[in-house]
């Protein structure tokens, strides 16, 4: 099938301290020649991560870069691999271009899935453009500052029995088991999160980070690379219309904003 988009593959504003947030899967976008094929339910784009712009609206403010998806991930998803090699080796996910939802309902109508032909026409308009930006800023930070950190932000509904039992904790960080961030960085982070008494905060657990946190970060090179997922009940509603909550938001804030300032406080030092 072809593919064909007019949009953008992302919005980003450039800042001015060491800190690329970079947020994959806000987008909703799907071209309409490409919704005609899909369900009702998956035009409805559920397992999206909303709001998370205006969850981390503060990060101006401390002079992040943000670079945001346009794209929904049922078109492409830029936190898999471009070989669609599976992160989690022996446990189920989604793909680069998913067939399905977090639900396993299909996507498609009629079956009509990508051919490997689609899926790169996909990845060379959405995927490598996106991937492209963050490359770029990543490796202009580094220059500027000689230490840079990337905060790969995601959200997801707390209850996924496809992909772990029971309820996740609010506060998913990952490092790629260490291999993505320093490893005293991560030990604050995840203090940080454990000091908020009405959250749950854990690292490297059931989410470990996925490609863009893998792919890029490397510490021993000045970039350090943090994956928050952060379950959805903290700031909005998890089912139709999903609606944001400003009052749980608000709740939550203080922490990001307390990870994100550690985070720039230890790439600010490690850059001098």
């Amino acid at each position: 099938m072809p593919f064909i988009t007019t949009q953008p593959a992302f919005r980003f504003t450039q800042g001015t301290r060491p800190l690329l947030i970079s947020m994959p899967h806000v987008g909703t976008h799907v071209p309409p020649g490409l919704a005609a094929r899909f369900t009702p339910e998956a035009r409805e784009v559920h397992d999206t991560d909303w709001h998370l712009e205006r969850l981390y609206d503060f990060a101006q403010d401390l002079g992040a870069s943000v670079l945001v998806a346009t794209h929904s991930r049922y078109v492409v998803d830029l936190n898999r691999p471009p070989d669609n090699e599976n992160l989690y080796p022996g446990q189920d996910t989604t793909g680069l271009c998913p067939v399905d939802t977090f639900d396993k309902t299909p996507i498609y109508a009629a079956g009509d899935v990508p051919d490997a032909a689609e899926i790169m026409l996909r990845h060379d308009a959405v995927w490598q453009p996106y991937h492209k930006q963050l490359q770029t800023e990543l490796a202009r930070l580094k220059a500027v500052h000689g230490s840079v950190a990337l905060w790969d932000a995601h959200s997801i509904r707390s209850v996924v029995p496809r992909f772990f039992e029971g309820q996740l904790p609010d506060l998913n960080l990952g490092t790629a088991n260490g291999a993505s961030c320093d490893t005293g960085l991560a030990q604050t982070l995840l203090g940080i999160g454990q000091a908020a008494s009405d959250y749950q905060a854990v690292l490297n657990g059931r989410f470990k980070g996925g490609y863009i946190t893998r792919q890029y970060g490397r510490p021993a090179d000045g970039v350090h690379a943090v994956q928050l997922e952060m379950t959805q009940r903290c700031y909005m509603q998890e089912t139709m219309p999903f609606d944001y909550l400003p009052e749980p938001a608000a709740q939550v804030q203080p922490t990001l904003r307390a990870m994100l300032t550690a985070v720039l406080g230890f790439v600010e030092w490690r850059g001098r």
